[in-house]
């Protein structure tokens, strides 16, 4: 049988979600507490990766078992043996074919800003205390809805197929001292929220004009698009499958 899992996690002290040799990370220590409460090997396949730092407040996952598992325990159990920065919500029996990655059908980022200094938020939002101009960095969000190829905001090397992604929503909102961009697409490239940021910023700060933004999606080249916003202001917040 096939399951999903449901989780959040504080990316801090992980390497990303994917599973890395020498190092941490959210996927691997998720393996092994299924493993060891299931009593056998079990390897998740997650819904997408996550860069090292970088946070999710809902991410999915699934794995196979052979017999029925009885949800709220396996739920309760997952939360006492994992660590305190990793918390299952859900799981969910779906069919066979189901999966994580290949079905989502919409995932949804936010960066967060605080133009504040706050103690209580150094590994959940980026620090800038420069004025930014809101308006023009929304009037520049609208024209991402303009292209497919986002290639200037992609790291290079990376391999893929396409650089092609369907952007559903971007745009910025503030409230007191924090400063919210949120993004939606069908999928994601390595590093392409925290470069759209990056860019958008320099938009806001009236480096860049908003033809400019719109000629670096047309030129495919990051080294002309903006600075990789530090990864600790990232979220992973929702993604949408047609079943769920």
């Amino acid at each position: 049988m096939r399951y999903f899992i449901k989780l959040a996690y504080n990316g801090t002290n992980y390497h990303g979600w994917q599973y890395q040799p020498n190092a941490s990370s959210v996927q691997e220590t998720l393996n092994k507490a299924v493993s060891v409460i299931l009593n056998t090997e079990i390897n998740l396949m997650g819904a997408g990766r996550t860069d090292t730092g970088v946070h999710a407040k809902e991410m999915f996952a699934h794995f196979d078992f052979e017999t029925p598992i009885v949800v709220s325990s396996l739920i309760h159990k997952l939360n006492s043996y994992l660590p305190k920065d990793i918390v299952v919500y859900d799981i969910i029996p779906v069919l066979d074919e189901a999966h994580a990655r290949f079905d989502a059908k919409k995932r949804t980022y936010e960066y967060h800003i605080n133009t504040f200094k706050d103690v209580f938020l150094q590994d959940g939002s980026w620090y800038f205390h420069q004025d930014l101009d809101l308006d023009l960095m929304n009037e520049a969000s609208k024209l991402l809805f303009d292209h497919l190829d986002f290639q200037c905001f992609s790291k290079v090397n990376t391999d893929v197929n396409t650089f092609d992604c369907t952007i559903f929503e971007a745009y910025w909102t503030k409230e007191n001292n924090k400063i919210v961009f949120t993004v939606s697409a069908n999928r994601f490239l390595r590093n392409m929220v925290r470069a759209i940021v990056g860019t958008l910023v320099n938009v806001g700060l009236h480096k860049i004009t908003l033809d400019d933004f719109n000629e670096i999606i047309k030129s495919k080249n990051r080294e002309k698009a903006g600075f990789s916003v530090p990864a600790h202001g990232l979220y992973l917040t929702k993604i949408e499958y047609d079943y769920l």
